[in-house]
């Protein structure tokens, strides 16, 4: 989670929200992004769709069973979603996201909901205040 909030910190560095995301395989990296949608024009490069894409890239491969997500804010929807698709075995997130999280807080996605052919687990928590903080600030100096 502390190198997912490196990335959290580049995200911000280049004017986007500060949200940071890791994959990890048998104890390696295999995958990491950061928030990019307004620098690429593109509402889909969230933090783990980076993380994914970049992991897909390196296995060779857009299934990533066994692997864990450490991300610094509670997937939306959309992010749910394609993590469940890719397969991965586990997400492990900080903040909660009281808006849009899909991991319990507004929608009930991930733990994986039983309708979907993968299961994946979730579960937050982990260096929360950190990442709290960081996105209070963010949005504190944003709306000055």
């Amino acid at each position: 989670m502390r190198h997912a909030l490196e990335l959290a910190r580049h995200a911000q560095a280049q004017g986007e929200v500060p949200v940071g995301a890791v994959l990890v395989l048998d104890g390696e990296v295999i995958g990491e992004g950061w928030n990019q949608p307004i620098g690429r024009h593109d509402p889909s490069a969230h933090a783990e769709i980076m993380a994914l894409r970049d992991a897909g890239r390196r296995q060779q491969n857009y299934r990533l069973p066994g692997s864990t997500l450490y991300v610094t804010l509670e997937p939306c929807p959309m992010c749910a979603g394609a993590i469940v698709h890719a397969r991965v075995g586990k997400v492990v997130y900080a903040a909660a996201d009281p808006r849009t999280g899909a991991a319990g807080s507004v929608f009930d996605l991930l733990p994986s909901d039983s309708r979907f052919n993968h299961c994946t687990d979730a579960a937050g928590g982990l260096m929360a205040e950190q990442s709290a903080d960081m996105l209070r600030q963010f949005f504190r100096a944003r709306r000055k």
